[in-house]
């Protein structure tokens, strides 16, 4: 397993880490991913430690709770091998503090965070949403304050703009107070946005991408192939819509680049998707999912190897699509370009 340091900060972290969110099964949407509890989470937690996966993610929303708390009993006992990261900030109740990123809530969620999760640190806190009806500053101050008292390692943001990311850490800096370094974000080879603004400005200020969703809401996995409809019973059916729309035409051509690729590598799909992923300017860990041990195995294999630089090209390539203003001149026009040379 291939270690980096998460942005410009001195944790080192696996380039593929586990997403526990199909820990649990409770709730609506964030308890749809799966179920997994007890002994088998425990192996799952085993497999991972096996490979060299010590970093865990998860967040107080998912299953409500339960995730946190099978998470924190599947590491039981070994909490100095692992790196925990939990998110807080999207509603977890009807009560008017029970949403958001306040001093109250932050406090409140990190607490509640640690009780479920069995230990007395968290290695990274990441705010899920921006808070838009909290002072920046009083959000700083609060976790600033919960670093210095030991709570916290590190901290970090989730679908965040660019200027959210880089007015929180121009106040950080101005005060003294502790510096974002990680993005949990959406990137895939059928969901580039990131590359436009959020990628430059992680190189800039030394933020590193931890990537939610590599495999695109599921359409990546290889059971998506052109001309071949999927199975009613499919879960991609359920799952796809929860991501942004990808146009047909676009998510066939994609998956025809991966599968010639995956036929010259002797590897699969999704694999070959996650290589590349892994090989991106600015990642510093891919966040795997599995509901089960063939699953994960799987995922777990898209590292040890590496895609060739023409590999690498014709992935670029299946998947460009126009940037939108005011990006598109720097990626279509050469004088443009010629100033702001492009990230790869």
């Amino acid at each position: 397993m291939e270690y980096r340091h998460l942005g410009a900060s001195g944790l080192k972290v696996p380039v593929l880490s586990f997403g526990a969110g199909t820990f649990g099964g409770t709730g609506p949407l964030f308890g749809a991913w799966g179920n997994t509890e007890g002994d088998e989470a425990r192996r799952l937690v085993d497999i991972c430690l096996e490979a060299g996966v010590n970093l865990f993610d998860t967040a107080d929303v998912y299953s409500n709770g339960a995730s946190e708390i099978v998470l924190g009993q599947a590491i039981k006992g070994r909490r100095s091998e692992v790196l925990l990261s939990t998110k807080l900030g999207l509603p977890i109740g009807d009560g008017a503090n029970d949403a958001g990123t306040s001093r109250s809530r932050i406090i409140r969620a990190v607490d509640d965070a640690l009780r479920r999760l069995g230990t007395d640190y968290i290695d990274l806190l990441q705010l899920h949403a921006f808070d838009a009806g909290t002072a920046i500053e009083e959000v700083l101050q609060t976790l600033d304050q919960l670093v210095r008292g030991g709570k916290l390692r590190y901290t970090g943001v989730s679908n965040f703009s660019g200027w959210q990311v880089m007015k929180s850490i121009g106040l950080a800096d101005r005060h003294g107070w502790t510096r974002y370094v990680a993005h949990q974000v959406y990137y895939s080879l059928i969901g580039r946005d990131y590359e436009w603004e959020l990628m430059p400005l992680a190189r800039d200020q030394g933020v590193g991408a931890m990537v939610w969703s590599p495999l695109g809401w599921g359409r990546l996995t290889g059971k998506i192939r052109r001309g071949q409809p999927l199975p009613r019973e499919s879960r991609l059916h359920d799952t796809a819509s929860f991501g942004p729309p990808v146009e047909d035409e676009y998510l066939y051509r994609v998956v025809d680049a991966l599968a010639d690729v995956a036929e010259d590598t002797g590897k699969t799909v999704a694999q070959v998707a996650l290589n590349w992923l892994i090989n991106r300017p600015t990642v510093s860990s891919v966040i795997i999912g599995a509901r089960n041990e063939q699953q994960l195995r799987q995922n777990l294999g898209a590292v040890g190897w590496s895609l060739s630089p023409a590999q690498m090209a014709s992935l670029d390539k299946a998947s460009d699509v126009t940037a939108p203003y005011p990006y598109f001149p720097y990626q279509r026009q050469a004088g443009f370009a010629r100033l702001n040379p492009p990230i790869v």
